[in-house]
């Protein structure tokens, strides 16, 4: 008999991508029955997924539908949206913790996280208002202390964000050229990945082979690209030149506070600083996404190859 294997998160990039991969992976696809889990039945999305899957509600902040939705599952793909107010940090974990604690209490075997690195204790308490990736990596810490099974995907910078969030596209200079202004230096590298094509291929790894994976995280990147490597393929995808520019953390937080609150362009601002000088997923980085790439179960997908098959538009 199958295993129920529910996922959070799945109408979105990160969740629908591990449904999408398991149901079209002969050898998964045959281990797992897929229970998709949204807030919202009736959105369209989910309309779309009932062709597919099961599909059932369940909200963290309602403890009995989530009760409901896990029992008898498996697995859990399990992931949280941020908060952005004072109790950010308190607010997500909380989420992530009745989570698990109802997989428990439901009897499922196995938890695979989403989750992020610790940016206040990796940078010695220097960045703190990275509240999104604090809130995950309390989580991991809440869920690797239970009597439970677990493994943790770690996703890299969406290649998506390029551009699903304008405030940090290319803007177009006076002079005609498109310029992309970081606090990073020109040679300053992040990881990137394709989250809607690639997540599964990360996470499908751990589902394939569970035991082997237990404890482990997947820092999830196709690799790291600086950002005069990404205004070149950016170049190449638009025909337009497209340059980098650095600038102070001040600077580009004042240009976020233009269209951003905060709280939110605080977590960009110290975001992308804590990113030049600890490394997104922080010591050992690149040691990292070699193991993830390496293990993960497919082919992952370059910058070249999103633009291709999904085309940036500037402006």
């Amino acid at each position: 008999m199958a295993k129920i294997l529910a996922v959070f998160g799945a109408t979105g990039q990160q969740g629908g991508s591990v449904i999408n991969y398991v149901l079209n992976d002969p050898e998964l696809s045959q281990i797992y029955k897929i229970r998709a889990i949204t807030r919202d039945l009736n959105s369209e999305k989910a309309q779309l997924l009932k062709k597919k899957v099961e599909v059932v509600q369940g909200d963290v902040l309602d403890r009995a539908s989530l009760e409901t939705a896990l029992s008898g599952a498996h697995t859990i793909f399990a992931m949280t949206t941020p908060s952005f107010g004072p109790d950010a940090v308190e607010v997500e974990f909380n989420s992530a913790k009745t989570i698990a604690d109802v997989a428990i209490s439901q009897g499922a075997a196995y938890i695979i996280f989403s989750t992020l690195p610790a940016v206040s204790q990796i940078s010695g308490g220097k960045y703190t208002k990275v509240t999104a990736f604090d809130a995950k990596a309390k989580a991991e810490q809440y869920i690797r202390s239970l009597p439970i099974k677990s493994a943790f995907y770690a996703g890299a910078s969406f290649m998506e964000n390029f551009q699903s969030q304008p405030f940090l596209a290319p803007r177009l200079a006076p002079d005609g050229t498109w310029v992309l202004s970081r606090s990073a230096a020109p040679s300053g590298r992040i990881p990137l990945v394709d989250a809607v094509a690639d997540t599964g291929k990360f996470v499908g790894a751990i589902l394939a082979e569970p035991e082997k994976y237990a404890g482990t995280t997947f820092c999830g990147a196709v690799g790291l690209y600086s950002f005069e490597e990404i205004v070149a393929v950016m170049s190449k995808a638009t025909g337009e030149k497209v340059v980098y520019k650095q600038i102070s953390q001040e600077e580009f937080r004042e240009g976020l506070l233009t269209v951003l609150p905060p709280a939110i362009s605080d977590i960009f601002a110290e975001g992308f600083g804590y990113g030049e000088e600890f490394g997104y997923f922080g010591p050992g980085e690149e040691g990292l996404v070699a193991w993830a790439r390496e293990n993960a179960r497919g082919r992952l997908t370059t910058l070249e190859e999103y633009f291709e098959k999904n085309p940036l538009r500037l402006g």
